[in-house]
């Protein structure tokens, strides 16, 4: 249990030896910033009342359970059906008894929920989760809109982060999906380019820039954001490679 600078907890991980969230952004304000408020301002943008979500990896679950909060806090009428891989079974069974922050108690029951049955659904939401290999899951979904693309960094979890991996992600989401990421890293950039996603770089007010994704340049549809010339920044910088498997 790691206290973070917003006064939520987060844990750190000894087999991938790094934190399961920014210490100094804090567990809460990073989902907001990076994953949940791009995606919830992309689907108002593009009158989506329904949303599927690929939640890569589920882990404490703070990406899946803030997006939840947000809506119902904010009175969005969308319903949004989450689909999340999740190596850790164990994990999942002890977010029951996780100190999650205070914002979270009025959707406990959900969590007690998904805790239990890797699985919860109601008139508004559903979320399934999966326990096993990822790079699998993925090969089963289709129409996913939104994808939070919060896998642990490629320096010790390169599986997803690979061009293979992102062309499965390209071929299970809908022609103008969103796929939200913290990584900046040039040779990540180029395996979702080199996967056929157009790619951006976003702002949200003051916070650090981050990394998403389209299948299609006009589907730009945030604020706060630039695109990245990926032909361009291959020919400055010529030692850049994507990853691969």
């Amino acid at each position: 249990m790691i206290l973070t600078e917003d006064g939520s907890y987060t844990l750190y991980s000894k087999k991938y030896e790094q934190h399961f969230h920014s210490v100094k952004a804090g567990a809460v304000n990073e989902s907001l910033s990076k994953h949940v408020i791009p995606a919830l301002n992309f689907s108002k943008n593009d009158n989506l009342k329904e949303l599927n979500i690929l939640d890569i990896c589920f882990g404490i679950g703070y990406n899946t359970f803030s997006t939840i909060d947000y809506i119902l806090k904010n009175n969005i009428d969308t319903k949004v059906n989450f689909y999340s891989p999740e190596f850790d079974g164990e994990l999942i069974k002890s977010l029951q008894n996780f100190e999650f922050p205070d914002e979270f108690n009025d959707i406990k029951y959900i969590i007690d929920e998904v805790s239990k049955n890797n699985f919860y659904e109601d008139e508004q939401f559903k979320i399934e989760i999966f326990i096993g290999d990822a790079r699998e899951y993925i090969q089963t979904l289709n129409n996913i809109d939104v994808v939070y693309q919060d896998a642990f960094s490629s320096d010790v979890n390169k599986e997803l982060w690979t061009k293979e991996y992102f062309s499965d992600i390209y071929n299970c989401t809908k022609d103008n999906c969103l796929m939200t990421t913290y990584s900046i890293a040039t040779p990540i950039r180029l395996s979702m380019w080199e996967s056929k996603f157009e790619i951006y770089e976003y702002r949200s007010g003051n916070t650090d820039r981050q990394t998403v994704c389209f299948k299609h340049k006009n589907n730009a549809s945030l604020e706060n954001i630039k695109y990245i010339d990926m032909v361009l920044k291959k020919e400055r910088n010529t030692t850049a490679v994507s990853l691969k498997d």
